[in-house]
């Protein structure tokens, strides 16, 4: 293999590993603080248990997340310096916003929450937690941001061959960024939210009722933000029709440029990029309504495209797919748990459905960043620069290496995260609700 595919690849398993533990930092730190300040207005210790049972969790998944995420940014100057070399002067000083304003924010916060339970009032203590949610979130906005920079390059000047911020402000308020940082955080709320109501769905199972208290914010949650997903994918789903053309006409495989575009209901694109092998059922119109809410509205195709400039279309078309399936499954399943919410000890099956679909939202949110990425392709910049210019000049054999080295690393941080993610969430003491101070102990 030549070495940009290798460079793709060894960023690929590291993004995805690392990506499995930014959702759950982003939603879980919310849920704690509701329910720790439901603690606070109630004075219910089940919520103060509730609290430091779920931040147990969060914890562990933190330091995992800050563990795999430190080499990505190294990879930019190890496996794609001709990329930071061009658009460094642009890409640089978001992520190290991120760093400085955000990230060290949120790790002294936590460092503050975890030691604080016996030295902070209780309205203080949940008031730290708060700070560590919107220090997360302030994380992902500006990393969302140098991430929408490069699907839809805006603010800049090229300037001795290079690319240099003209208008920071362009940069961050852009449109494309504000709708993808609302629909990674929205889902990324919807993947916590099912988190917690599937372990607390096993608790209740096993007729641990307190989990009834964390469960029901849980379930609130999810349910705002998995139709909020949906309704802002729409609004995200139109944006590409002016900005990413070749990404929208991928996620339904539309070869041809026409109006009235349909939708069709059962289609199989070719891998080799050159058409659809079955395409049938068709709604006319629906497409361009989607896209340019006007059922009459032209819908560029893939054939009416620069042919080495078309993404992986049958990778996109089926990644799109499983997100869109799979988030209208999370909406049902909030709206059936809605009208439970005050019978959920007498639905097992409900609560044994929720349990295993606990990885769900994480297929989701790959099958979301695979849509990202993918659909960009061949461009690392769109329009600007393409991924194969962007590659270090190094030898295959040294990616080769790094490769395989961060395989075997990841999977052996894989296991010893899974397994102590689920010895902690299946750990409660057998006297059940009653035994409050043995989890403060725990």
């Amino acid at each position: 293999m030549d070495v940009l595919l290798l460079s793709r690849v060894q960023f690929a398993v590291t993004t995805y590993f690392h990506f499995l533990f930014v959702p759950l930092t982003l939603g879980l730190s919310f849920l704690i603080a509701i329910i720790e300040t439901l603690y606070v207005k109630t004075g219910d210790e089940d919520y103060r248990a509730m609290a430091q049972f779920w931040g147990r969790l969060f914890v562990i998944n933190f330091i995992i997340g800050v563990v795999t995420g430190l080499p990505l940014e190294f990879q930019f100057g190890t496996n794609w310096s001709r990329y930071s070399r061009y658009v460094g002067d642009i890409f640089g000083p978001l992520l190290a916003i991120e760093a400085t304003a955000a990230f060290f924010l949120e790790s002294t916060f936590l460092a503050v929450w975890v030691f604080g339970w016996k030295k902070l009032s209780a309205r203080m203590h949940a008031a730290v937690m708060w700070m560590i949610a919107c220090a997360s979130t302030l994380s992902a906005l500006w990393i969302l941001i140098a991430n929408s920079w490069m699907q839809h390059p805006v603010g800049y000047v090229i300037r001795n061959g290079r690319a240099e911020i003209a208008d920071f402000l362009g940069v961050v308020t852009q449109e494309y960024a504000v709708l993808t940082f609302l629909h990674t955080v929205g889902a990324a709320y919807v993947l916590s939210g099912f988190f917690v109501m599937g372990i607390s769905a096993y608790h209740i199972l096993k007729r641990h009722h307190i989990f009834i208290k964390s469960f029901r914010p849980a379930l609130y949650f999810s349910l705002i933000f998995s139709l909020f997903v949906v309704a802002e994918g729409h609004m995200h789903g139109a944006d590409l029709a002016e900005k990413q053309p070749a990404k929208l006409a991928a996620l339904e495989s539309l070869w041809e440029t026409q109006t009235y575009a349909p939708l069709y209901l059962f289609v199989i694109p070719s891998m080799n990029n050159d058409g659809n092998l079955v395409a049938f059922a068709p709604i006319p119109g629906v497409m361009s309504l989607l896209a340019h809410h006007d059922p009459a509205a032209e819908v560029t195709g893939l054939n009416d495209l620069p042919a080495d400039e078309l993404p992986p279309v049958a990778i996109v078309f089926y990644a799109f797919r499983i997100m869109v399936m799979l988030g209208g499954l999370f909406v049902l399943l909030t709206l059936y748990g809605w009208l439970r919410r005050n019978r959920l000890a007498r639905s097992p099956r409900f609560l044994k459905i929720l349990v295993y679909t606990i990885p769900l939202p994480y297929i989701v949110c790959a099958a979301g960043w695979t849509v990202t990425e993918m659909g960009r392709q061949p461009w690392i910049v769109y329009g600007l620069m393409k991924t194969a210019d962007a590659v270090s000049p190094v030898a295959p054999n040294q990616v080769a290496f790094s490769l395989a080295a961060f395989v075997a690393i990841y999977s052996l941080v894989a296991v010893a995260a899974l397994f102590t993610m689920i010895r902690h969430a299946r750990r409660w003491p057998e006297q059940g609700d009653t035994a409050v101070e043995e989890v403060r102990r725990g």
